[in-house]
């Protein structure tokens, strides 16, 4: 069946024309295996190509290791890694499909190779951002917000979201081709995964490594919940800029500094200080100077007044403080400021809480300016100051603002309580590991990368003010009747059960005789994340998947999870475990898009990856745009970027072509700019392949003798060896390259050896070979073709699982041994360099760059007369040896250079020594070309029609280049030339003058040979 469509795609270098889609229309039902009896249709289309065969693969049950046993090459080693579990509010995006590409082609090389393979799928529940889509999504529908439900009823809802959303996500990593463990999927709130984070909080109180303290965390006002260090952004202001703010109508001015004056208690006199968040000024405690600033030397001891509470603030002493910053006195507000937290332990000062947990002023402040919001409240507190003429000045401040990477709000410092993991004596096990070589990172240079930040790690607060999420199994004891309240009284347990028990204990008391309220507070998602190499094997059982496949074999991740995810995962496992998590850590890069910018909505530069497998249109791409989140001025920016990179919207390229270019790119290294004509380039590889396997086919359905199998198949021409030995090598390179897991080194040689040896060169010296009457040698050369081509599938099956599939199972009835079950090319035997030992033919590789060059200087010599049809004959000028290298391969010559016959003409002595008799000189008027100092060759135009127009040609290029000559020449003409350019210039330009006289020279000859060709031929 064919779909006919008419869209012309041309974006940035990316050509397509979209004639036709294949589909597939066998009766073959979900999980049956796709006939390919059908016949082969003439082009390639992902569509036909994708449909059927991963049902197949999952009910054949090839993803899972229990299949090891049926292998016959199989090994006893495992491989076992978890996916980075994409969150459940989302959609895939390019990033994931790198991971996925990279991920899903190390697991079925390893498959192929015999190896137990155990990847397991996983989805996180994303407390902070799946509430948030929640609430929107009430509060659009219904019209209530969070507030408005009970905790239970609000988290109800969110299930209720998350089984419409279904396994959307999951469908998504099908698509990609993700050979994954489906029985073992896990979600980071199912039951025994809870169990697993519900064990590890306990353990780890219980160890002393979690405990509760009061103390600053990063707040999100827009969330009302902590964060972690390693979710805040900074962003850099250079002095005054107006920035929008979550709940604020108009933008907020940073990167000021504001000076004011406090009166000195008992005196006239006052002490100056400068602050950027003049609004914290309510909740100054103390004024802090160096000891040896000698401005304030008789202001030691002495107190200010505060002009708003009337409260009175010590001036005190300190060496943290520096004289050159500001006026060289600070105002301490240990309450919103790290800094100044610390002085308020080193000084015992108090701590005033003048902003909560919404952003709003507290009641400390007065009645002015309680329930106002912090940044208008600023404008308050410098209008008051100014009423007093207290106000010194604002200036222009470069700083550093602390951004919430989740919400975009300003962070606030705030003082709460919570739950913190002490991080500093797991974060030395952590980089003990690294240095003691027992975790390898790669590529190596994120080495210290990794101990910089572990080296100076704080304690992670892991209190999150959710619903949505693990609730902290922590219980707060209180007894009736008891006037203590001064002291919090905490126990944690597995169970309230349990924690009764506990407390009981603990205290002293009955279990009656108190009250359990659990923590209402959720863990941090990071924190059941950093479980997930264990979790999802069944821990804290000692279940037989994690005596079989724990440590993970691997973690391949973006680097940009270093932090968030990695080091916590190593920390978290090495100490609940006792053995790290996994060996080795991967790390690839992030991409970006063809400009090299981060893809952002905002940009209008996000890609879903289903968007270029399938094909989407512009209008659809501006719809997507209208569906986000996006304020009116970004959505147009959105908007306005797809109309110029996309302007007839992304071809459809596919699974393979996609997952194939992602892999192409050096992961390990600088960012990935991806451009969508990079990945059309490899749809246009897959159509090379589809055409040389249906070229293939049609050789073997010609042949009625069978295949020798690959250890009996003996190349006997200099092209079948060389060919052989080509592969040979590119065996030899993918085998050391994927031990490293350098996939773009794998991808590269693949792709030349099937576009450039196999494709421009073999099937077109062999051509002419399946047409001769030699049954032997066309025998051999249809099982070199079979071997090469069914190798290179395999080669390429971790890659581009789908294309690969279809077409090795077109290729098996033809093969070998056609009567074996075939099952999958995925569990078939992945090509290793011992196999093509006999393949090896390293004289023929070395021989073969002198035939290329031969080849390339007779199509320009064709090219410069226009021949097309005719193939005239050749004479090689040339010594011996090189004789000796193209009788070899004159065959290989004459088909590729297109010219009838290949004469070899040795003037040197040496000649009687050849095999074969040296032919007589090239006749008078030949085109000559210059391979090198050894090479020459003479092509035989006399018989060529179209002088005319070829002399018409050849004039019209000499004025072009005498043009360009004099040009050249006029640079080397003006004055002091020798002195004012530099020397590789001018030598650059006497190299290109040299090259341009030498074209000219060449050209002259050949017209002179036209033009007696052509007087010839009037006589």
């Amino acid at each position: 069946m064919l779909s006919l469509r008419n869209r012309n795609v041309d974006n940035s270098g990316m050509k397509w024309s979209e004639k036709e889609k294949v589909i597939y229309t066998g009766a073959t039902l979900p999980g049956e295996k796709k006939d390919t009896t059908l016949p082969l249709p003439q082009s390639y289309s992902p569509k036909y190509v994708e449909s059927c065969w991963y049902h197949w693969w999952e009910k054949q049950g090839l993803f899972s290791p229990e299949k090891h046993r049926e292998i016959p090459h199989a090994v006893d080693k495992y491989f076992s890694l978890c996916i980075p579990p994409p969150n459940v509010t989302g959609t895939l995006h390019l990033g994931h499909a790198l991971t996925v590409a990279i991920e899903d082609s190390l697991a079925r090389w390893r498959r192929m190779q015999g190896h137990k393979v155990l990847w397991v799928p996983g989805c996180d529940h994303a407390g902070i951002a799946t509430q948030a889509v929640v609430e929107r999504r009430l509060l659009r529908d219904h019209g209530r917000r969070r507030q408005d439900y009970s905790r239970e009823e609000f988290v109800q809802e969110v299930w209720k979201w998350k089984k419409e959303k279904g396994d959307e996500i999951y469908d998504q990593l099908r698509k990609l081709g993700a050979s994954l463990d489906w029985n073992r999927a896990c979600f980071t709130l199912d039951p025994d995964f809870n169990r697993a984070v519900t064990e590890a909080f306990v353990r780890m109180c219980d160890s002393g490594l979690v405990y509760r303290s009061e103390s600053l965390v990063n707040w999100s006002c827009a969330l009302g919940s902590a964060i972690s260090d390693v979710e805040v952004d900074s962003k850099q202001v250079s002095g005054s800029t107006h920035l929008s703010v979550p709940g604020y109508q108009q933008k907020v001015e940073f990167g000021t500094m504001v000076t004011f004056a406090y009166p000195i208690n008992g005196n006239h006199g006052e002490v100056a200080v400068a602050t950027t968040r003049p609004e914290t000024m309510l909740g100054d405690v103390a004024i802090a100077v160096h000891p040896d600033d000698p401005r304030y030397q008789s202001l030691h001891g002495q107190h200010c007044r505060h002009p708003f509470t009337n409260r009175l603030l010590p001036i005190i002493t300190d060496t943290m403080v520096d004289m050159d910053v500001g006026t060289g006195a600070v105002k301490l507000t240990p309450a919103h400021d790290y800094t100044d937290f610390l002085l308020s332990q080193r000084h015992s000062l108090p701590r005033l809480t003048v902003i909560g947990g919404d952003g709003t002023m507290t009641s400390l402040c007065g009645q002015w300016l309680e329930g106002v919001k912090r940044f208008e409240a600023r404008e308050k507190v410098i209008g008051a100051l100014i009423e007093k003429k207290l106000f010194r000045g604002k200036r222009d401040h470069a700083m550093s603002l602390p951004i919430c990477s989740r919400s975009g709000d300003v962070i606030e410092p705030l003082l709460k309580k919570q739950w913190f993991v002490r991080c500093e004596e797991m974060a030395k096990k952590a980089i003990q590991a690294v240095d003691e070589g027992k975790l390898e990172i790669i590529p190596h240079f994120y080495t210290k990368t990794w101990k910089n930040w572990l080296s100076n790690i704080s304690d992670w607060c892991i209190s999150r003010q959710l619903w949505w999420g693990h609730q902290i199994p922590a219980y707060q004891v209180s007894f009736p009747g008891s006037d203590d309240t001064q002291e919090e009284k905490w126990v944690w347990a597995r169970t309230e059960a349990q924690a009764k028990d506990r407390a009981a204990a603990k205290f002293g008391v009955s279990p009656d005789a108190m009250t359990l309220i659990q923590d209402p507070d959720v863990l941090d998602t990071w924190f059941s994340s950093a479980l997930f190499p264990f979790a999802m094997l069944g821990w804290p059982q000692q279940t037989e998947d994690m005596k079989q496949f724990y440590p993970n074999t691997i973690l391949e991740t973006g680097s940009d999870l270093i932090f968030f995810w990695v080091a916590r995962m190593v920390m978290l496992g090495t100490e609940l475990t006792g053995q790290l998590p996994f060996k080795q850590v991967l790390f690839h890069s992030l991409v970006r898009d063809k400009y090299g910018r981060k893809m952002s909505k905002s940009l209008g530069n996000v890609v879903d990856p289903l968007d270029v497998i399938l094909g989407v249109s512009l209008e659809r791409l501006q719809e997507k745009v209208m569906e986000g989140n996006l304020d009116p001025r970004e959505e147009a920016i959105a908007m306005e970027a797809q109309r110029k990179d996309f302007p007839e919207g992304i071809a459809e390229c596919g699974t393979d072509a996609l997952r194939f270019a992602l892999c192409s790119y050096k992961a390990q290294g600088e960012d990935i700019s991806l451009s969508m004509s990079q990945v059309l380039g490899c749809r246009h590889f897959c159509n090379k392949m589809w055409q040389t396997v249906r070229f293939t086919l049609g050789a073997l359905e010609d042949t009625d003798v069978p295949l020798t199998p690959l250890p009996e198949t003996a190349p006997v021409s200099c092209v079948d060896r060389w060919v052989c030995s080509r592969l040979s090598s590119a065996v030899r390179q993918c085998e050391k390259a994927l031990e490293s897991y350098q996939l773009h080194i794998v991808t590269s040689s693949l792709h030349a050896f099937w576009l450039h040896d196999l494709c421009d060169v073999y099937l077109e010296c062999v051509k002419p070979v399946l047409k001769q009457q030699d049954k032997a040698e066309r025998q051999v050369a249809i099982a070199v073709l079979y071997h090469c081509v069914s190798l290179s599938l395999c080669l390429l099956s971790p890659f581009m699982p789908f294309l690969t599939e279809e077409l090795w199972q077109r290729l098996q009835p033809y093969g070998p041994d056609p009567g074996r079950a075939v099952t999958s090319v995925c569990v078939q035997p992945y090509p290793t360099a011992s196999q093509l030992v006999h393949w090896q033919f390293p004289q023929e590789e070395t021989d073969f760059p002198l035939v290329q060059e031969v080849v390339r200087v007779a199509r320009s010599l064709r090219a410069q007369c226009h021949i097309t049809k005719d193939r005239p004959d050749m004479w090689a000028v040339c010594t011996p040896d090189k004789a000796q290298i193209l009788y070899n391969f004159s065959h290989a010559v004459c088909a590729l250079g297109r010219i009838s016959n290949l004469h070899l003409h040795c003037p040197q002595d040496g000649a009687t020594s050849l095999p074969f008799p040296s032919a007589p000189p090239p006749p008078e008027g030949s085109l000559v070309g210059v391979v090198d100092h050894s090479v020459q060759l003479h092509l035989d135009v006399q018989n060529c029609s179209n002088a005319d127009q070829q002399i018409v040609l050849l004039s019209q290029h000499r004025e072009k280049l005498q043009f360009r000559l004099q040009q050249s020449l006029s640079q080397t003409k003006v004055m002091n030339y020798t002195e004012k350019v530099p020397g590789h210039i001018r030598k650059e330009t006497a190299n290109k003058i040299a090259a341009l006289e030498q074209e000219l020279k060449s050209i002259d000859n050949q017209l002179l040979v036209l033009k007696n060709v052509k007087n010839a031929s009037g006589s």
